[in-house]
């Protein structure tokens, strides 16, 4: 059955075939057919009277073509079935399936053939196009780049060299119109141009240069101003240390204030040896144990010059290693002393707690000579060394008082804290000019002698001009944990800081009655700290008796001793802390010029 269905598929596909190839012949056969056929009826049929020649012909040749195509077409179709018949019966049922199959593969195989290259010619041109877009593009986006980044450079190039040329322009015509007037300033005009063109060109291009090869287009400006602002911040700061080492040269070189004719340094042992191998030869050296520093003593000549010594110590050894100043005075104030031996109690000026009587407090003072043999001290804890120069006389008088008011122990007079051992380093000695007096080379070598004692705390009731030895050494007593409390001063409400007062390291302590009201000769200003009793108060007197004296050196014993409690009862907390935060307020609330945190209240703290 299916070879029969092949076969008529087969049949047809040849008579197709062959009858588009005989078609030409019919029309050549048709005329030569129509010779031997007979008429058709209907012309036959036709009368003298029928229709016109010329239709009778168009009819009878139109017959005759369709009569010949039929049996033309008849016949082939005839022929064709006869050979196809006898090449199938030639090549037997294999030759005929072979004959469909090379048939059907050389079919299949062009089709193949046709969409293959078909899709083949698809693909080639589709990966054409996209390399074609991939390439147009990156080279366009290349191309744009470049250009952008031309511009930009351009642009910046001529922003920069504008901002620049307008800059220098506009500087150098404000300097030249400032300094010069006239016809100089027509005449520099004309040269400062042509010179600022050449120059405002030379450097915008070397600099531009550098800025564009590194990207640095945005750091130009605020190099710039970094650059100014520190030549300006240097210049400032030149001229106010020349301006603060010329006031201090004016108050070093106040007379009534220094050992003329003297200078001195303190620096580490190797600091010396360092000097002394540049030929710096000293004749009267100190050791100073407690601070591990050592103190020289050099005369100095009629044409001496404090600021050139000092900077050629520094030339030598560096900064910050070696200090060297004057040899200043201090004394102890103009205290005020009043009429007969009546004056406040020190143990009723102000409340201290019961357990003050019993505590062993250790406290250091800085003063003149004690006398140790009045009634109210001989009974007191006193170890007293002296610190003046060789042969000096000793005045006793201030360091006797402020003994008392701390320690006494007597059935007439008992002090803050009869309990407590204190150390009594002597410094002032009598001037026959200047009264009693104290130099900066006694109360070095006094608060070393104090650090090395192993002091809590130290009372300092003198004051003076400010000096770099004296607060060097009280730093150093700093970072050994002595803690040091000094009087405020007495030259009165509108008078300079007082030193060592002034000093961050020192707590200032200024004086008030008994009804809170501050000591008519205080010093006032903002290195204030505290305020205590320091008007009228009693104490002991040289050579026996006793007096009533005011002043701010009165008053520092009390916060001294208060000091040197908290200490004892709290050791390693923070006992300024606790004294400030404990004070009655007085005056403008908080903090102030005259009272600073108030007045102490040991009982609260």
């Amino acid at each position: 059955m299916v070879a029969s269905n092949m076969l008529k598929g087969n049949e047809n596909i040849l008579l197709n075939g062959a009858a588009c190839g005989l078609r030409a012949l019919v029309g050549g056969a048709a005329l030569c057919a129509a010779l031997l056929l007979p008429l058709p009826a209907a012309a036959q049929s036709l009368s003298l009277g029928g229709p016109p020649d010329e239709v009778v012909d168009e009819l009878v040749e139109e017959s005759v073509e369709e009569n010949l195509e039929e049996q033309a077409e008849e016949n082939l179709q005839e022929r064709v079935e006869d050979r196809v018949e006898e090449r199938v019966l030639s090549l037997g049922d294999a030759g005929y399936e072979a004959f469909l199959e090379q048939s059907i593969e050389e079919e299949v195989e062009q089709s193949v053939e046709e969409e293959v290259e078909e899709s083949v010619q698809d693909s080639i041109n589709d990966n054409i196009e996209v390399t074609l877009e991939g390439n147009i593009e990156d080279e366009i986006e290349q191309d744009v780049e470049q250009t952008i980044d031309q511009l930009v450079d351009e642009s910046v190039e001529g922003s920069v060299e504008e901002r620049i040329e307008e800059a220098v322009a506009e500087s150098l015509t404000d300097s030249v119109e400032s300094s010069l007037e006239g016809t100089v300033e027509d005449e520099l005009a004309v040269s400062v141009e042509q010179g600022v063109e050449s120059s405002v060109e030379a450097a915008v291009e070397e600099e531009i240069a550098v800025n564009v090869e590194q990207g640095m287009e945005n750091t130009v400006e605020s190099a710039v101003e970094v650059g100014i602002e520190g030549q300006l911040a240097m210049n400032v700061e030149e001229r106010l240390e020349d301006t603060i080492d010329q006031i201090i040269e004016k108050i070093e070189v106040d007379e009534s204030r220094i050992q003329k004719d003297q200078w001195l340094v303190m620096a580490a042992p190797e600091v010396f040896d360092q000097l002394a191998a540049e030929g710096y030869l000293f004749a009267t050296v100190t050791e100073l144990p407690g601070m591990g520093l050592r103190l020289a003593e050099v005369a100095a000549p009629s044409s001496f010059d404090i600021s050139r010594v000092r900077q050629g110590v520094v030339d030598v050894v560096g900064s910050d290693k070696a200090e060297v100043d004057l040899n200043h005075i201090y004394t102890a104030g103009d205290q005020v002393s009043e009429q007969g031996e009546q004056g406040v109690d020190p143990r009723t000026a102000i409340r201290f707690p019961a357990d003050m009587d019993a505590l062993p407090l250790r406290i250091g003072m800085i003063d003149s000579s004690v006398d140790v043999d009045h009634p109210a001290l001989v009974k007191s804890h006193i170890q007293s060394r002296s610190f003046a120069s060789a042969g000096a006389t000793l005045p006793s008088y201030h360091g006797t008082a402020i003994a008392s008011i701390i320690a006494a122990d007597s059935a007439d007079f008992v002090g803050i804290a009869p309990n407590s051992e204190v150390f009594a380093a002597a410094v002032f000695e009598q001037d026959p000019q200047r009264g009693e007096i104290a130099s900066t080379v006694s109360l070095v070598r006094a608060l070393d002698w104090l650090i090395s004692s192993g002091v809590d705390v130290v009372n300092i009731s003198l004051a003076g001009p400010p000096n770099r030895l004296l607060e060097a050494a009280l730093q150093r007593a700093a970072e050994r944990d002595v803690m040091i409390l000094a009087a405020a001063g007495n030259g009165g409400p509108v008078a300079e800081p007082m030193y060592p007062a002034a000093y961050p390291t020192v707590v200032a302590v200024t004086a008030v009655d008994t009804d809170g009201r501050v000591f008519r000769l205080a010093n006032r200003g903002e290195y204030l700290d505290i305020s205590a009793p320091g008007v009228g108060m009693r104490h002991a007197r040289a050579g026996g008796g006793y007096a009533a004296s005011s002043g701010t050196s009165f008053a520092v014993p009390f916060a001294t001793t208060a000091v040197a409690r908290l200490r004892a009862l709290q050791p390693g907390s923070d006992v300024l802390a606790m004294l400030y935060g404990s004070a009655e307020d007085l005056g403008p609330p908080g903090r102030d010029s005259i009272y600073g945190y108030g007045l102490l209240r040991p009982e609260k703290s």
